[in-house]
């Protein structure tokens, strides 16, 4: 009996959530300043911030240099190449703020030649079951909740990637053993805000990974171009509504999204013949204004993300990572002209497995102590088909490495 009443007031409070977001929703999603002109908001297109994969995010998002499967799509594109798969494929759902919202992503990636990859991914971040307030009081002036209706809001990007290796640095073909790959995302997204608000979005990532000896080195601009969202706003929709409460009812809009460059680099070590250890720090720079971050200035703000992550046997793998400092005030009741900052970071750990042609990642992450409950599971499922002769991906690293050692 107290498990059944403890499910029942779940349930309660999930939808007292849900009828919460859903009077605030109209105001906080077509009121903002985004949707009345012109802008550069700080947050631009933040669901194609959370990161995708349960293994980055074990590792605090510190993958620009160490990414080597299908989520390279999304971390770093010129990554593809180190894919040893003809075929990989990803998948991923999350559930944050007790299910209130879904965020899944879908990637596959297959080999073109020795020299290049293509990807697709797709990423939707959604809240569905959104009740809609605006008819709530009926003609009387009296609660009626026959008149709610429901409605999501949704944000969904496919991203189509392209890989290719060449020869600048290491002098020789990329096939037999060159280092440098240069990647290309063209990304198309979607966002709708039930029937009163949608936009369609346009924009360009550009990565490149250079390998030198056992060192890694990436580089990912994100929005190279400035990505842009046009709304459409419906106001016939809002109207009546708006009128009646003296809001202004909101035009359509061209939002941008200002570019993002993060750098990174990695590097593995072998233990001894059973296990390893992986190395990786990322740097993200921002230029849309000062940001609560570890480093702000006029220019730039200056985020580190590090990561670790531990195998046996290549098969069996243990991760951890920090990133997301923050410097957070103190409130204090007494003396609220006093109050101290302190710094925050957000950690993160996570485990892996290989079973044969198919990897299952598990990550325990922070989401930034908003819920009662901070901590959130994430699970990921990988696969992969047809192995590639060692001209591919990091094979052919590995075979030029080692015949210098031999030729040495």
């Amino acid at each position: 009996m107290h498990n059944e009443c403890s499910i029942v007031c779940r349930v309660v409070n999930k939808r007292r959530i849900k009828i919460f977001i859903g009077v605030l929703c109209i105001p906080i999603f077509l009121a903002v300043d985004n949707l009345q002109g012109q802008t550069t908001p700080k947050y631009s297109n933040e669901f194609l911030s959370i990161g995708v994969g349960a293994r980055a995010l074990a590792m605090s998002n510190a993958m620009t240099s160490a990414v080597d499967d299908v989520t390279a799509i999304y971390w770093n594109p010129a990554a593809l190449t180190d894919i040893e798969f003809k075929y990989q494929f990803a998948a991923q759902h999350a559930a944050y703020f007790a299910g209130i919202a879904n965020y899944d992503y879908l990637g596959v990636a297959m080999a073109v030649d020795p020299d290049s990859h293509i990807g697709l991914s797709v990423i939707r971040l959604g809240i569905d079951d959104i009740p809609d307030t605006r008819l709530l009081f009926d003609s009387n002036g009296r609660i009626n909740y026959d008149n709610i209706n429901f409605f999501t809001a949704s944000d969904v990007a496919f991203i189509f990637s392209y890989a290719r290796g060449v020869s600048l640095i290491s002098g020789d073909s990329f096939a037999k053993g060159g280092g440098l790959t240069f990647g290309l995302n063209v990304k198309l997204v979607r966002r709708k805000v039930g029937d009163f608000a949608h936009a369609w979005g346009f924009g360009l990532d550009l990565s490149t990974k250079y390998r030198f000896n056992e060192w890694d080195f990436g580089l990912m601009i994100r929005d190279v171009t400035t990505t842009f969202n046009s709304w459409t706003v419906e106001s016939e929709e809002l109207r009546q509504v708006f009128n009646q409460t003296n809001n202004e009812i909101p035009n359509n809009s061209l939002e941008l999204t200002l570019p993002k460059m993060i750098a990174g680099v990695s590097r593995p070590f072998r233990i001894n013949d059973n296990v390893g250890l992986l190395a990786s720090a990322d740097l993200v720079f921002t230029f849309d204004g000062r940001r609560n971050v570890l480093v702000k200035s006029s220019l730039a703000s200056v985020e580190p993300q590090i990561g670790f992550e531990m195998d046996y046997q290549k098969k069996y793998y243990l991760r951890a990572g920090i990133g997301n400092f923050q410097r957070v005030k103190e409130f204090q009741a007494l003396d609220a002209l006093n109050e101290e900052t302190y710094w925050t970071f957000q950690p993160n750990l996570g485990v892996g497995i290989v079973l044969d042609d198919i990897v299952i990642d598990y990550a325990l992450t922070d989401i930034g102590n908003v819920a009662e409950s901070p901590y959130s599971h994430v699970f990921s499922i990988k696969y992969s088909l047809e192995r590639l002769p060692g001209i591919y991906a990091k094979d052919k690293r590995r075979t030029k490495k080692k015949n210098r050692d031999e030729e040495n």
